[in-house]
Protein backbone atom coordinates (compact mmCIF):
# COMPACT_ATOMS: atom_id res chain seq x y z
CA UNK A 1 0.00 0.00 0.00
CA UNK A 2 1.45 3.43 -1.19
CA UNK A 3 0.35 5.15 1.74
CA UNK A 4 2.63 2.36 4.27
CA UNK A 5 5.44 2.43 2.34
CA UNK A 6 4.91 6.50 1.94
CA UNK A 7 5.29 6.57 6.18
CA UNK A 8 7.95 4.49 5.94
CA UNK A 9 10.04 6.32 3.82
CA UNK A 10 9.26 9.07 6.20
CA UNK A 11 10.47 7.48 9.23
CA UNK A 12 14.07 6.61 7.32
CA UNK A 13 14.01 10.30 6.72
CA UNK A 14 13.44 11.44 10.09
CA UNK A 15 15.83 8.78 11.72
CA UNK A 16 18.35 10.42 9.58
CA UNK A 17 17.61 13.82 10.88
CA UNK A 18 16.77 12.95 13.97
CA UNK A 19 17.90 9.73 15.59
CA UNK A 20 15.67 6.86 16.60
CA UNK A 21 14.93 8.59 20.11
CA UNK A 22 13.38 11.50 18.76
CA UNK A 23 11.50 10.16 16.26
CA UNK A 24 7.67 9.92 16.94
CA UNK A 25 4.46 9.17 15.22
CA UNK A 26 3.20 12.23 15.23
CA UNK A 27 6.39 13.62 13.41
CA UNK A 28 5.74 10.74 10.57
CA UNK A 29 2.57 11.40 10.29
CA UNK A 30 2.81 14.99 9.66
CA UNK A 31 5.90 14.41 7.49
CA UNK A 32 3.96 11.85 5.26
CA UNK A 33 0.97 14.35 5.20
CA UNK A 34 -1.45 11.71 6.96
CA UNK A 35 -3.76 12.26 10.18
CA UNK A 36 -2.18 10.28 13.35
CA UNK A 37 -5.14 7.89 12.70
CA UNK A 38 -3.70 6.67 9.56
CA UNK A 39 -0.14 5.85 11.07
CA UNK A 40 -2.26 4.14 14.80
CA UNK A 41 -4.02 1.72 11.80
CA UNK A 42 -0.66 0.08 10.65
CA UNK A 43 1.75 0.79 13.56
CA UNK A 44 0.68 0.62 17.06
CA UNK A 45 4.29 2.88 17.80
CA UNK A 46 7.34 3.86 16.63
CA UNK A 47 9.27 0.80 17.33
CA UNK A 48 6.35 -1.45 15.29
CA UNK A 49 7.25 1.43 12.37
CA UNK A 50 10.73 0.77 12.88
CA UNK A 51 10.52 -2.88 12.62
CA UNK A 52 8.38 -2.49 9.30
CA UNK A 53 11.20 -0.46 8.17
CA UNK A 54 14.11 -2.73 9.35
CA UNK A 55 12.17 -5.85 7.40
CA UNK A 56 11.94 -3.64 4.58
CA UNK A 57 15.40 -2.91 4.41
CA UNK A 58 16.12 -7.21 5.04
CA UNK A 59 13.76 -7.78 1.85
CA UNK A 60 15.84 -4.87 -0.14
CA UNK A 61 19.37 -5.99 1.33
CA UNK A 62 18.39 -9.63 0.41
CA UNK A 63 17.63 -8.79 -3.02
CA UNK A 64 20.29 -6.79 -3.89
CA UNK A 65 22.81 -9.55 -2.90
CA UNK A 66 20.50 -12.05 -4.61
CA UNK A 67 20.34 -10.53 -7.95
CA UNK A 68 24.44 -9.55 -7.69
CA UNK A 69 25.12 -13.12 -6.83
CA UNK A 70 22.94 -14.73 -9.79
CA UNK A 71 24.09 -11.77 -12.30
CA UNK A 72 28.08 -13.13 -11.75
CA UNK A 73 30.19 -16.12 -11.45
CA UNK A 74 31.40 -16.37 -7.73
CA UNK A 75 33.88 -19.22 -7.67
CA UNK A 76 35.54 -18.31 -4.15
CA UNK A 77 34.05 -16.98 -0.78
CA UNK A 78 36.32 -13.79 -1.56
CA UNK A 79 34.29 -12.94 -4.16
CA UNK A 80 30.97 -13.25 -2.89
CA UNK A 81 31.61 -11.69 0.53
CA UNK A 82 32.94 -8.46 -1.63
CA UNK A 83 29.73 -8.54 -2.82
CA UNK A 84 27.87 -9.26 0.08
CA UNK A 85 29.75 -6.20 2.16
CA UNK A 86 29.64 -4.13 -1.12
CA UNK A 87 25.81 -4.03 -0.84
CA UNK A 88 25.82 -3.65 2.77
CA UNK A 89 28.52 -0.10 2.48
CA UNK A 90 26.08 1.37 -0.62
CA UNK A 91 23.05 0.99 1.55
CA UNK A 92 24.60 2.26 4.19
CA UNK A 93 25.46 5.13 2.50
CA UNK A 94 22.79 5.45 0.39
CA UNK A 95 19.45 4.48 1.18
CA UNK A 96 17.83 6.72 3.63
CA UNK A 97 17.25 5.27 6.96
CA UNK A 98 19.56 2.41 6.67
CA UNK A 99 22.82 4.16 8.48
CA UNK A 100 20.74 5.32 11.70
CA UNK A 101 18.37 2.08 11.66
CA UNK A 102 20.95 -0.63 10.02
CA UNK A 103 18.97 -3.58 10.60
CA UNK A 104 17.17 -2.34 14.21
CA UNK A 105 20.24 -2.97 16.58
CA UNK A 106 19.24 0.59 18.22
CA UNK A 107 15.91 -0.16 18.50
CA UNK A 108 15.68 -4.07 19.70
CA UNK A 109 18.63 -6.26 18.93
CA UNK A 110 15.34 -8.59 18.19
CA UNK A 111 13.14 -6.64 16.47
CA UNK A 112 13.62 -8.31 13.17
CA UNK A 113 11.78 -11.28 14.44
CA UNK A 114 10.53 -11.10 18.43
CA UNK A 115 12.37 -14.33 19.21
CA UNK A 116 15.50 -14.35 17.44
CA UNK A 117 18.67 -11.80 17.05
CA UNK A 118 18.79 -9.80 14.27
CA UNK A 119 21.82 -10.96 13.04
CA UNK A 120 20.46 -14.70 12.99
CA UNK A 121 17.68 -13.41 11.02
CA UNK A 122 19.93 -12.19 8.61
CA UNK A 123 22.41 -15.14 8.07
CA UNK A 124 19.36 -17.13 7.60
CA UNK A 125 18.39 -14.84 4.82
CA UNK A 126 22.25 -14.86 3.69
CA UNK A 127 22.59 -18.54 4.06
CA UNK A 128 19.88 -19.23 1.58
CA UNK A 129 21.33 -16.69 -0.72
CA UNK A 130 24.38 -18.34 -1.27
CA UNK A 131 23.04 -21.63 -1.00
CA UNK A 132 20.68 -21.10 -4.19
CA UNK A 133 23.31 -18.94 -6.05
CA UNK A 134 26.37 -21.22 -5.75
CA UNK A 135 24.83 -24.71 -5.53
CA UNK A 136 26.33 -25.79 -2.31
CA UNK A 137 24.49 -28.29 -0.34
CA UNK A 138 22.83 -27.02 2.88
CA UNK A 139 24.24 -28.20 6.08
CA UNK A 140 24.19 -27.51 9.73
CA UNK A 141 27.93 -26.13 9.74
CA UNK A 142 27.15 -24.01 6.35
CA UNK A 143 24.24 -22.34 8.47
CA UNK A 144 26.78 -22.02 11.48
CA UNK A 145 29.43 -20.84 9.54
CA UNK A 146 27.68 -17.84 8.15
CA UNK A 147 26.00 -16.77 11.10
CA UNK A 148 29.58 -16.50 12.65
CA UNK A 149 30.51 -14.65 9.57
CA UNK A 150 27.73 -12.28 9.53
CA UNK A 151 28.56 -11.79 13.64
CA UNK A 152 32.51 -11.11 12.66
CA UNK A 153 31.37 -8.55 10.18
CA UNK A 154 29.07 -6.55 11.67
CA UNK A 155 31.41 -5.77 14.77
CA UNK A 156 33.77 -4.86 12.07
CA UNK A 157 31.94 -3.15 9.92
CA UNK A 158 30.43 -1.28 13.23
CA UNK A 159 33.97 -0.19 14.13
CA UNK A 160 34.32 0.96 10.43
CA UNK A 161 31.51 3.20 10.57
CA UNK A 162 32.26 4.14 14.27
CA UNK A 163 34.19 7.59 13.32
CA UNK A 164 33.88 7.75 9.70
CA UNK A 165 30.41 8.40 8.40
CA UNK A 166 31.62 6.92 5.18
CA UNK A 167 32.97 3.87 6.56
CA UNK A 168 37.07 3.86 6.69
CA UNK A 169 38.04 1.97 3.79
CA UNK A 170 40.88 0.41 5.84
CA UNK A 171 38.34 -1.07 7.64
CA UNK A 172 35.97 -2.17 5.52
CA UNK A 173 39.16 -4.26 3.34
CA UNK A 174 39.25 -5.61 6.78
CA UNK A 175 35.83 -6.93 7.72
CA UNK A 176 36.31 -9.16 3.81
CA UNK A 177 38.99 -10.46 4.96
CA UNK A 178 38.47 -11.36 8.31
CA UNK A 179 35.34 -13.20 6.59
CA UNK A 180 36.42 -14.50 3.58
CA UNK A 181 39.54 -16.21 5.79
CA UNK A 182 36.67 -17.87 8.04
CA UNK A 183 34.38 -18.67 5.25
CA UNK A 184 37.21 -20.46 2.80
CA UNK A 185 38.83 -22.19 6.15
CA UNK A 186 35.86 -23.62 6.69
CA UNK A 187 35.17 -24.68 3.04
CA UNK A 188 38.41 -26.39 3.16
CA UNK A 189 37.80 -28.18 6.80
CA UNK A 190 33.88 -29.11 5.89
CA UNK A 191 33.28 -29.29 2.29
CA UNK A 192 36.27 -31.50 0.71
CA UNK A 193 38.55 -28.09 -0.11
CA UNK A 194 35.57 -27.18 -2.03
CA UNK A 195 36.31 -23.50 -3.42
CA UNK A 196 32.92 -22.36 -1.95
Amino acid sequence: MLRVQRMLDCCAEILDEVGYDNLSTTRIAERAGVAIGSVYQFFPDKKAITQALGLRFLDQFGARIGERLAGASFTHWTTAVDAVVDEYIDMHRNVPGFRSLHFGDIVDTRLLNGGTDNNRVIAIRLRKIVVSASGMPDSEGLDRAVHVAVEAADAVLKLAFRDDPEGDPDLIDEAKRVVSSYLTDFSRRNEGGARW
